[in-house]
This record gives C-alpha cells, sequence and structure tokens, in this order.
C-alpha cells in the first residue's frame, strides 16, 4: 500500500478502486500467509516479552522506506537515461562498500587471519550467485514494469517458497495452516483482481 501511495505522489499515476481494492486484500492475504504457526500460550509469551508498540512503529516505518525506496529507484529509472546496468553498478558499489566495512567492523581478525572466503562452499556461492541475479530481475522488473507488480511477485514467491520448503525441504519442518491457505486465496485473488483490464481504458479506446 504505501508503494501505491508513493506511485500515486512521486510518479503522478492514477490507480482505480478495483486496483485499491486488490492491494488491500493482497495485504491482508500475505500477512495470513506469514503469521508464526505458534500455539496461544507461546504467542502471549512472544508478546509479554516484547514491545508492541515499538514493533509496530519499526514495521510501519520500515514500509514507507521501502515504498519510498522503490519507488525513487522506479523514477530514476524511467525518467534518466541511464541505463539499468549503470543504475546497478552504482547501487552495487554503494553496498559493496557498506558489507566489506561491516565484515572488517564484526570479523577484521578472522579475515585477516584466515582469508575473506573462509567457510564458503557451493552452498554459499549459490546464495550469493541466487542472491546476485535476484537483485537484477528486480530492477528489469521495476525498469519494464512498475513497483506494484513487483509487490505481487514478491508475495506470489512467498507463497511459493512455502511451497517449496514443505516438499522439497522437510529439514524447515513448514507445515501450512488454514491461515496460510486462507491468505493464499487471497493473494491469488488479488492477482488476478489487479491484472483486469482498465475499464475506463476499455471506454477510451471504444469512443
Amino acid at each position: 500500500l504505501t508503494t501505491a501511495l508513493f506511485t500515486v505522489t512521486m510518479l503522478n499515476r492514477t490507480i482505480l478502486p478495483l486496483k485499491w481494492l486488490s492491494l488491500v486484500i493482497l495485504v491482508i492475504g500475505i500477512a495470513l500467509v506469514q503469521l508464526p504457526n505458534i500455539g496461544a500460550g507461546s504467542a502471549f509469551n512472544i508478546a509479554a516479552s516484547g514491545n508492541p508498540a515499538l514493533g509496530l512503529s519499526a514495521v510501519v516505518a520500515a514500509c514507507f522506506m521501502s515504498g519510498f525506496a522503490g519507488v525513487y529507484f522506479e523514477k530514476m529509472l524511467k525518467g534518466t537515461p541511464t541505463s539499468v546496468w549503470m543504475r546497478n553498478i552504482q547501487m552495487g558499489t554503494i553496498g559493496g562498500i557498506l558489507a566489506l566495512a561491516a565484515v572488517f567492523i564484526k570479523d577484521g581478525q578472522a579475515v585477516l587471519s584466515a582469508g575473506f572466503f573462509q567457510g564458503w562452499n557451493l552452498f554459499v556461492w549459490g546464495v550469493v550467485t541466487q542472491v546476485s541475479l535476484g537483485g537484477l530481475i528486480v530492477a528489469l522488473v521495476v525498469r519494464y514494469a512498475d513497483n506494484i507488480l513487483k509487490g505481487f511477485a514478491t508475495s506470489l514467491s512467498i507463497i511459493a517458497s512455502g511451497i517449496i520448503s514443505m516438499y522439497m525441504v522437510p529439514a524447515l519442518k513448514f507445515f501450512p495452516t488454514t491461515a496460510w491457505f486462507v491468505g493464499t486465496s487471497l493473494v491469488l485473488a488479488a492477482t488476478i483482481l489487479y491484472s483486469l483490464p482498465d475499464e475506463r481504458k476499455n471506454k477510451g479506446k471504444e469512443a
């Protein structure tokens, strides 16, 4: 929803009521999908040991920051002649510098004594490759589609991850709950609603 709000305000786009409804349904669905599979007693203990107000504030702030960053990135990709690849290099360079600084601050002695790639195996290289390719795909989606569609793709990927975990990674002990099935149905319904053609455009073509 924050991405849609920033899309309207920063990119001067119009989102029709049906698409707003689909976004609300998507938020509810993905919230149900990500509900933890815990009992009432465990939920009470977690709530008692945490700070709900602080947690909610952090989540809301993260949503607005993520929405703003995504839409601003889209504006830079579509509003300037700089290519997608150059933008990725620019952002990757900044991220790489910050990541290296964090590595040496936290594990500087271990890196100096045993090298930067200590403990790396095929699994680690696979994760690095997957994340790198995923970043490029996200940039292409933002460049040739938009951030709202990226949000739908991310939601569907969460559901796909749950299905893959259930059948291919039994060690994760993922068991779908009723809330997960309801949330999945809502996400699929929201995706179908959002993909429906705009009536206003169809009327314009007929006229």
